[in-house]
């Protein structure tokens, strides 16, 4: 059956057309129900095999309606409640497509879990066409708004789901009942004779799963809690005066980003190209009025006379009592100190909220002091989010344990924003529970991989086809080897290399070829951009592809058949580059090699085989290429990488040092640098305007200033201290200037403190931007090539590359630009996230470590000076951390700081950067859920014995490192 909407509208060119809207009904959409013969006789096409719901249906026994039955939710309650809906006792429901459009509308990340429930026949859950229906679909009524008119034609599809239902011959009726939070609806629904509930009577009804109370989503009428509790903040703005208002430069649109040390303070950094006011501080509890962080919000910049200085005090929320609203204003005032007037930045206040980014929090409970009482309050494992009320009955099973929280709403007589309870994680301090936290709060995908993107992997056995040999060179013939770390599976990377005719050398670097097996666009490419790289923690590896291919397939191993891309040199003996091509090719490795294996081959008198001949003539090869890119201005920074030793049954370090880099680092490294560079300019020749590359953008000069004070304070003490920073050559050089023989630990604390200043180096589109110089490398264009086992980047080079050469074809994605400016956007934050849950689980194991230990003494030194503290750095562990001078319930010592030199004077001692010191060093368990270390200095003594013996620090703990100051 066809129905037809026809109206007329006017174009651009002021033309009057009719438009004529088809919309097709049908009769043999079935109902979904297995115990309907009606919709399974009648079927030949859509009903096959679409029985989700249960004949008998199970779940949780309802006192409200003992009888069996269906439930179906309205939009609201699958947008609010959704999870309570995903919990395993609740089955056997209904969505339909008027609800899921708008689901799919309002919230993608809902739509999705929505749709995962659908496809898990374990739930039983059914999504039903009413708007194709010939008995569900209806019209709206000439001034019904859409809302109401969606509102209807729920009533209308859970009316004719009774009427249908009714004719299945069974002793035992099943019923539909119809869940819905909102009040018309409801009321409207049992005039119409149709049984609802809310959320909440439902859920309580569930008399046998108390626990499913906990996660219901508390979505209380914000205007009859204003009445009963006192008004702390003020009312938002609606969206579209902010829109309005942005618009006309009143308010500035921005993404809040909430501080780590102070609750009580913000940043809002601008979007647009403005460069001044692109970052507005904003200041008191008022001022930043329930924004979250990560928040897009609306900012109002307040009159110079009232702008502020970023604060130097430490402020953590620890109050229990949410109604002290006195004690916050007097926390308020020690922000206010009076400041140097170049010291102020400009200074705002929140006033609306465009999108709220709120995410489910990991944290543990902050049980009430109130015994019996239902209200507790959450603390988030991140410290940039607020405290999260939430009412739950299992207060005492939860406390210790790590939990999941979701926010609901901050209505505005609240001291902290509403939530429900989501999910335990496990023992807090527990290895498996804080690893998954790790997961979680660094939001790095971590759940196994779905069926869906396994189907898309090889049949085993596999080998290598006809089809496969087309456009691909055969190389199995070459002496190939890999060099890696020990215990490395997924090997991206082989080398080969071998004396020419002519009396050149030919050199090879071959690469997983990955791409041939993830195509463009099924669910194993999209799972993998997903995920965008692989993240190595201390015990464990979340891989970017399914195992089969990176431990297996796509891993160089010795003495298998491996496809891969591979560039091929050939140069002189100056390592000179006089040709270069790319081929897809098949090749067999003769080894497997770590670096310290290869290292040994290098140096041995008596090995001469063709493997350790070849390797000896790359290790020559990347010396001189390493030489003349240092002198192009390349530079060699350092950060202390540090190892675990396990045990080999708990898996907790035993032992703990930091990496030692042989010279076959090195080698592998300068070829691998050589292929990005090689592959970046053929494709970007090929593809000016969508070749995917890496920048490293040139720190502005005032990121230097905190390294070329360190080195002046030192200047006098050692000659040849002085450091240039006009351009990455003279930075370069000045840092290998930079020697002690005294103090030969001074250059690796140099180049770790210009490591510091650096920007983070980004994937972007060629065509979208104009500056392609990488900083670092000193090279005026860079790619990723070599990785693509553990990084998408690469995977989307090498298609790029086999176009380039004829041996693949094109897809729409790859030439669209403002696609592949989105990728990187993505990938981009994947990394960076991937960086910081390695830091923070090297932490947490650095915690286990010192956990065992108890205490210890060693050797440190002086990276920063603060007001009232000092940073240090201890080479033995590669750990930072900061010994702070004032300290809570402590006498205070007599501190005076310097900026200008930079140093720090304790009572009559005065520290500098770079200064050796010794520290103590143990773990504070105190706070379970903030473990860090401790340190205290031991030398130099201060003297007057007015210092605590217990100053401590805080070592780089999980939390994400300093932010790099941008411009």
């Amino acid at each position: 059956m066809l129905t037809s909407r026809t109206f007329v509208r006017r174009t651009r060119a002021g033309a009057v057309v009719k438009v004529v809207r088809e919309h097709y009904l049908r009769e043999d959409i079935p109902c979904g129900a297995a115990a309907c013969r009606l919709c399974h006789a009648g079927s030949g096409t859509a009903g096959s095999g679409t029985a989700a719901l249960e004949a008998r249906p199970s779940g949780a026994a309802s006192c409200l309606c003992p009888a069996p039955h269906f439930l179906l939710p309205d939009t609201n309650l699958l947008l609010h409640q959704i999870d309570v809906l995903e919990d395993p006792v609740i089955k056997n429901v209904i969505v339909l497509q008027t609800v899921l459009q708008e689901v799919r509308n309002r919230s993608a990340p809902v739509y999705k879990r929505v749709r995962d429930m659908i496809q898990n026949p374990e739930k039983h859950f059914y999504s039903f066409t009413n708007e194709h229906h010939r008995e569900t679909y209806i019209e709206q009524k000439r001034g019904e708004t859409s809302n109401d008119r969606n509102d209807r034609a729920i009533r209308v599809a859970v009316n004719w789901y009774n009427e249908h239902l009714k004719k299945i011959e069974d002793e035992e009726k099943i019923q539909v009942i119809f869940l819905t939070n909102d009040r018309t609806n409801k009321e409207k629904a049992l005039e119409e004779g149709i049984t609802a509930y809310t959320c909440e009577e439902y859920i309580k009804s569930l008399t046998a799963n108390p626990e499913l109370v906990d996660r219901l989503a508390c979505v209380s009428d914000e205007g009859k809690e204003i009445e009963s509790g006192k008004i702390i903040f003020p009312e938002h703005i609606p969206l579209s005066k902010l829109q309005q208002g942005i618009k006309s430069g009143i308010y500035l649109q921005g993404t809040f980003r909430a501080s780590r040390e102070n609750y009580l303070e913000a940043t809002v950094w601008v979007h647009g190209d403005a460069e001044e006011n692109r970052e507005i501080i904003v200041q008191g509890l008022k001022h930043l009025n329930r924004a979250v962080h990560e928040d897009i919000v609306a900012v109002e910049l307040l009159a110079k006379d009232e702008w502020v200085a970023p604060s130097s005090v430490v402020l953590q929320d620890d109050g229990q009592n949410e109604d002290d609203i006195e004690n916050e204003e007097e926390k308020e005032n020690t922000l206010k100190t009076s400041v140097n007037k170049d010291m102020l930045r400009p200074t705002g206040k929140v006033v609306g909220i465009i999108k709220r980014n709120w995410r489910p929090y990991c944290g543990m409970l902050s049980k009430s002091q109130i015994k019996e009482a239902r209200r507790h309050l959450f603390t988030p494992a991140d410290r940039r989010i607020p405290r999260i009320r939430i009412e739950t009955r299992q207060a005492d099973t939860l406390d210790g344990q790590r939990i999941i929280v979701a926010i609901d709403g901050w209505p505005r007589n609240s001291r902290y924003p509403n939530g429900h309870f989501v999910k335990n994680l496990g023992n807090a301090g527990d290895k498996e529970t804080e690893t998954e936290v790790l997961l979680l709060e660094h939001d790095v995908p971590h759940q196994a991989f779905s069926q869906a993107v396994l189907s898309y992997l090889p049949k085993m056995p596999w080998s290598i086809t006809e089809e496969d040999m087309k456009h691909r060179e055969d190389l199995r013939h070459l002496n190939v080897c890999s060099v890696d770390p020990p215990g490395c599976t997924d090997i991206d990377d082989a080398l080969h290399c071998r004396e020419m005719e002519n009396g050149n050398i030919e050199v090879g670097v071959h690469i997983a070829d990955v791409s041939h097996f993830i195509r463009p666009g099924n669910a194993l490419d999209e799972e993998s951009v997903k995920r965008g790289t692989t993240v190595y923690l201390c015990e464990k590896r979340i891989d970017m592809v399914p195992e089969l291919l990176s431990s297996n397939l796509c891993s160089l191993r010795s003495n298998v058949d491996r496809l891969a891309f591979s560039c091929i040199w050939e140069m002189n003996h100056k390592a000179e580059i006089l040709k270069t091509r790319f081929t897809k090719s098949v090749i067999n490795s003769k080894a497997s090699l770590t670096y310290a294996e290869a290292q040994m081959r290098i140096d041995s008198a008596t090995m001469n085989d063709d493997i350790t001949t070849s390797l000896r003539e790359l290790n020559k090869l990347a010396k001189i290429l390493k030489k003349k890119r240092i002198e192009n201005g390349a530079l060699t920074l350092s950060s202390p990488e540090v190892r675990f030793h396990m045990d080999s049954e708990t898996h907790d370090p035993i032992d703990l040092q930091t990496k030692e880099l042989k010279e076959t680092n090195s080698m592998v490294e300068e070829f691998m640098l050589l292929a990005n560079i090689s592959v970046a300019q053929k494709i970007y020749d090929e593809f000016p305007e969508f070749a995917l590359l890496r920048k490293h953008p040139a720190p502005p000069p005032s990121n230097y200033d905190i390294l070329v004070k360190a080195a002046k304070s030192k200047a006098s003490f050692y000659h040849n201290l002085e450091i240039k920073t006009d351009s990455a050559k003279a930075l370069a050089e000045s840092l290998d200037k930079a020697e002690s023989p005294t103090f030969p630990y001074l250059n690796t604390l140099l180049r770790i403190l210009t490591t510091r200043c650096m920007m983070q180096a980004v994937y972007f589109c060629s065509g979208m931007d104009n500056d392609f110089h990488h900083y670092g490398l000193a090279s005026p264009i860079y790619t990723h090539f070599t990785s693509p086992i553990r990084r998408y980047a690469d995977i989307i080079v090498h298609r790029l590359l086999a176009v380039a050469i004829g041996a693949d074809s094109t897809y729409p994605e790859l030439t669209d630009k403002h696609k592949l400016a989105d990728m990187c956007k993505n990938l981009n934050y994947r990394h960076k996230m991937a960086q910081y849950a390695q830091r923070a689980s090297v932490a947490f194991h650095t915690q286990l470590f010192f956990k065992t230990k108890g205490v210890v003494n060693e050797d440190a030194y002086i990276l920063f000076v603060r007001k009232n503290a000092i940073v240090v750095l201890i080479p033995k562990y590669g750990l930072e951390g900061t010994v702070f001078f004032e300290e809570k319930d402590n006498p205070t010592p007599k501190l005076d700081y310097n900026s200008e030199i930079p140093s720090l004077t304790v009572e009559d001692t005065t520290l500098h950067v770079f200064d050796k010191v010794k520290v103590k060093i143990t773990l504070d368990d105190s706070n379970i859920q903030h473990q860090k270390m401790r340190m205290v200095l031991v030398e130099p003594k201060i003297l007057g014995n007015d210092v605590p013996e217990n100053l401590s620090t805080e070592a780089s703990s999980m939390n994400e490192p300093e932010k790099k100051k941008k411009k």
